[in-house]
């Protein structure tokens, strides 16, 4: 899915897109996008920030809490290029940012490194550790956003920080970041605590 106001540049990506074999549906504000994820759930959504009425970030804030929708994976797209903005979207469980203007081959990229971790969570060479959360854990954890659930299975895991970085593209710090959010949501000191809290949770 693909959400822009900017009919010429949505245009442009969908029939890119589309030439690359992807299957697109699009639209030009947040509120035709909601109305077509009632019936739907693409593999992907790709966002522009600045929008009449509802922008990128109240997207991504509607998204994250819907338990159906909250785990698709977003790319933001603007014409804003500051680090606090990349930062908040990030911080909302954007899996990618983009500032325009930007090459078709960079979204690309970007489309296809999402896919590969995603298919790198689903089967891992290290064991798939699946969990289910159950409702005695539910208020610690519901506020996880998708990015920090990703990292928190990479946790589970026994991924390094160092490992999770270089798998999902982002810096040693960043990673650090996450975890940190993890300790402070679940209450717990350390990931060893972090890692039985939420297997002792099956």
């Amino acid at each position: 899915m693909i959400v822009d106001d900017d009919t010429i540049l949505l245009n442009s990506i969908v029939s890119f897109l589309t030439l690359e074999g992807f299957i697109i549906y699009s639209a030009n504000n947040v509120y035709d996008s909601l109305v077509y994820l009632k019936c739907n759930k693409p593999d992907l959504i790709i966002t522009d920030i600045m929008m009449q009425q509802l922008d990128g970030y109240d997207f991504l804030n509607i998204l994250n809490d819907n338990h159906d929708l909250y785990d698709i994976p977003i790319i933001l797209l603007t014409a804003k290029g500051f680090t606090s903005d990349r930062i908040k979207g990030y911080d909302l469980g954007c899996n990618g940012y983009l500032t325009k203007p930007f090459s078709s081959d960079e979204l690309l990229a970007m489309i296809n490194n999402i896919f590969s971790n995603l298919i790198l969570l689903k089967g891992n060479n290290k064991e798939n550790i699946k969990f289910s959360i159950s409702n005695s854990y539910m208020n610690r954890l519901k506020s996880l956003t998708y990015r920090e659930e990703t990292i928190l299975n990479f946790v589970i895991k026994g991924f390094t920080n160092k490992e999770i970085a270089s798998h999902l593209n982002l810096s040693i710090s960043n990673v650090e970041k996450y975890v940190s959010r993890l300790l402070s949501k679940t209450k717990t000191r350390n990931r060893t605590e972090l890692v039985n809290f939420i297997l002792n949770s099956n």
